[in-house]
């Protein structure tokens, strides 16, 4: 393959993935083309901050016990309809929930902080037949909880599926209590008393009350999420509102498109044609960064934004290094097919070490810190690894489209 013809794959590439990032210039493709998934600095919503009680660990450890915290509340968030939500632990006994575009934080803070208790219970013998006997059966059995509706009355009620141990439990204690009530109890209170009439053995029951279709899906909903590991409190709590997260994306988009223009300016103004050439790469280099931050995909914040602008930096260095280059091989005395060739050769070792560093570094503080320099290590290391593509390949490409005698002609222009 010719270099002309994978310069002009190139540009047709970017073309199509410049519509994949703004598909506003073409309406046909603003449904087809997902957003960019914003942070909450950018959208508002809520930041919460929560410690674990691990004293009263017994058979986990300090790990699993977090990672149980986290994925319960990672459910509990998801059931809440929240897009794209970050929970994470920090430290030993923190956990972090991130909670972007959400209105109605005090609801929010409730249903992750709620533990359901679900249990079973039997009525007590003897003159105080108002007591109840624990079963054993518990929520901890439970495999699935949903909304369903009585065939006969209606009524909306909750339908439970209980796993092997629930199910064997359940088995025994309604052949127990033929013709006895057994009593369904919610956090401490009663829920549901029905009357057993046969043996169930398949694990399945029903919570029935006067429930609206909406508690009875809310019932189903906390009941699937589970119970937490060990109990949390919540320490911190922090809104913003999407009027200061949009006054904020306004601003970081504006610095991104001074930072461009300045860049831009500077390359053309000291490096003439090779500067413009540069320039070029670099619109193909954001557009594919944009993209992939679309597609994989990357939830942008202002520290994101700042990983990008920095990696615009990077892009244009490895750009400034190949043309030093080029300008030593042409006040030798070779040639510019030569000068170029030199040029990127000579440059690669330095624009090789610089960029592994780099990526290093971004990868060090990825693995080990928080989610705000989360989102700046991300963008950064996205942004390194496609500055690479753009500076020897697409750059390269741009520099031999326009050699020839003609521009043998004019060297002032390199």
């Amino acid at each position: 393959m010719t270099s002309k013809l994978s310069l002009a794959i190139i540009i047709i590439v970017a073309i199509f993935l410049g519509f994949f990032v703004y598909p506003q210039a073409w309406n046909k493709w603003d449904d087809w083309a997902p957003p960019f998934r914003l942070g909450l600095d950018l959208l508002g919503g809520a930041h919460l901050e929560y410690q674990a009680d691990l004293s009263g660990l017994k058979d986990q450890t300090t790990e699993d016990a977090m990672a149980g915290v986290r994925d319960v509340i990672e459910r509990r968030v998801n059931a809440f309809g929240v897009s794209e939500p970050n929970v994470q632990i920090e430290g030993k006994d923190r956990l972090i929930v991130e909670l972007a575009g959400v209105s109605d934080i005090n609801q929010a803070i409730s249903l992750i902080g709620q533990t359901p208790y679900l249990e079973f219970q039997e009525i007590g013998s003897g003159a105080a037949s108002q007591s109840f006997v624990p079963t054993g059966l518990t929520g901890k059995n439970l495999e699935k909880a949903m909304l369903v509706f009585d065939p006969t009355t209606g009524q909306p009620q909750v339908s439970l599926k209980l796993d092997e141990e629930g199910t064997a439990l359940f088995a025994e204690l309604t052949k127990r209590n033929l013709g006895k009530p057994i009593a369904i109890f919610l956090d401490n209170q009663p829920l549901s008393i029905p009357t057993v009439q046969s043996e169930i053995t398949t694990g399945e029951a029903v919570i029935s009350g006067n429930f609206t279709p909406q508690e009875a899906k809310e019932l189903a909903t906390r009941l699937n999420a589970g119970a937490l590991p060990v109990p949390i409190a919540l320490i911190s709590q922090q809104t913003i509102g999407a009027s200061l997260g949009k006054e904020s994306l306004d601003s970081s988009l504006k610095a991104g498109l001074f930072a461009l223009l300045a860049v831009a300016l500077f390359m053309i103004l000291f490096y003439r044609l090779p500067g413009l050439a540069a320039v070029l790469a670099l619109l193909i280099y954001s557009v594919i960064v944009l993209a992939l931050y679309k597609v994989i995909p990357v939830t942008i914040t202002l520290s994101g934004i700042a990983g990008f602008i920095l990696s615009l930096g990077i892009a244009v260095d490895a750009n400034v290094l190949i043309f030093a280059r080029l300008r030593e091989e042409l006040a030798a005395g070779r040639t510019l097919q030569q000068s170029v060739h030199e040029g990127f050769r000579r440059a690669w070792y330095s624009i090789r070490d610089s960029h592994v560093t780099t990526l290093l570094g971004a990868f060090i503080l990825y693995a080990f810190t928080t989610s705000i320099v989360k989102g700046f290590a991300l963008t950064l290391g996205i942004g390194v690894l496609v500055s690479l593509f753009s500076s020897l390949v697409v750059t390269r490409g741009f520099l031999n489209l326009i050699l020839g005698p003609r521009a043998e002609k004019h060297r002032w222009l390199f």
